[in-house]
Parts: structure tokens; C-alpha cells; sequence
């Protein structure tokens, strides 16, 4: 069975009336929790050279993910091959992937609220460096959501944060790699609507 997780972000500057919207449209709130995400990478960085992800995630339990990119790709998506497991131990979890002899590359962060509505997810996510709305589910319905959230279909954006981040900090001359909120408060106003252009 193959794993795909098939997505699309948009920036958005009012999460209040996005918020508001999903409530109107029935979506069901599972909460918000804060992230604390630890990237892999081995002695020869050969995951990103490969566009793949070996991730560490804390929130309300643990989990250990691996992304690749699937065998067919879609311009109108973002897609991955997904692996995902819970497992009990966080600490304990990345002494095993350092024994293994990956290393923690980067810590990335963000508030993340996540809401239902039928067999699709939509996540509310306050990135240090701005806020997003991530629609991941069957592609008919990722478009058909957008357009009832007032999203225009032509600025959603296929990169993954790490990627948005890398993007932003050539951009702003950033002197930080781990994508924390305490390296960001130098930098409140960091991403606008005006940039969007360069993540698309």
C-alpha cells in the first residue's frame, strides 16, 4: 500500500477569520498543540540532496516520519510518499537514530491547529516566520476547500517549511538554521503577502 500525503499551503494574514470560516463550514477542531520537530540527516547529507525527510515530532505524542518523493508527480500538489509511526520514547528514540549515525541537522517549531472535515485535514500553522493554511486529503477536495475558504488557487504554495525558510532567510540575510520562535523575535515581521511570489 503506498503512503502518498497530498497537500497544498497558503499564507494567510488573519487566522481569526480563517478560523471563523472552517467553523461555518462544519470542520471540527482537534485542538491546537505546540511542535518541536528535530530534522535527520546522515554523515553525507544524502537525504536532502535526495528531496527526502527523516523527522522527529513532539506535540501531544511522539512520532518518527520518513518522506520521499513518490514514483509520479502532480505540479498542482504537493506530494510525498509518507511513513509514519508513533512511538513511546522521544529522547530515547533519537539516541537510536543517532546510534544508526543520523544526526540532528535542524529544529523547526510551530502552534499548530488542526481541524476535520470528512476525509480531509486542514492545519492552522503559526510558523515562527508566518502564518499558513495546509488542505491535505484527495485533490478534489484540497481544491474544492480552497476556493470555499477564499484561497485563489494560483498563489497556493508546494514547498514544505524547511523550504520556505531556506527561501527566506537568503532572502533576509537570516544568520540562525533551526527555525525557532526565540530566533525569530528579532525578525516579528519576517514573511508578507508581497513575498508569496517566491514560494510558488
Amino acid at each position: 500500500m503506498e503512503h502518498l500525503e497530498i497537500e497544498v499551503k497558503f499564507f494567510i494574514k488573519h487566522p481569526d477569520l480563517i478560523r471563523s470560516k472552517l467553523k461555518n463550514l462544519g470542520a471540527k477542531s482537534n485542538g491546537c498543540v505546540f511542535e518541536t520537530n528535530i530534522r535527520f540527516e546522515d554523515k553525507e547529507n544524502s537525504l536532502i540532496a535526495k528531496n527526502a525527510l527523516l523527522r522527529l515530532r513532539k506535540d501531544n505524542c511522539n512520532r518518527l516520519t520518513y518522506k520521499c518523493e513518490p514514483d509520479e508527480k502532480d505540479s498542482n500538489y504537493k506530494i510525498y510518499r509518507e511513513l509514519e509511526v508513533e512511538v513511546s520514547d522521544f529522547s530515547t528514540t533519537q539516541e537510536i537514530l543517532e546510534a544508526l549515525e543520523y544526526h540532528p541537522e535542524q529544529i523547526y517549531e510551530k502552534w499548530r491547529e488542526t481541524f476535520v472535515i470528512s476525509d480531509t485535514t486542514l492545519c492552522l500553522d503559526q510558523m515562527p516566520f508566518g502564518h499558513f493554511m495546509e488542505i491535505e486529503g484527495p485533490k478534489n477536495k484540497i481544491h474544492h476547500l480552497s476556493e470555499e475558504l477564499g484561497f485563489y488557487w494560483d498563489q497556493r504554495i508546494l514547498h514544505n517549511y524547511l523550504k520556505i525558510f531556506e527561501i527566506i532567510k537568503e532572502m533576509k540575510q537570516l544568520p540562525f538554521s533551526d527555525i525557532t520562535f526565540d530566533n525569530f523575535k528579532k525578525y516579528p515581521a519576517c514573511l508578507s503577502q508581497k513575498d508569496i511570489h517566491l514560494f510558488m
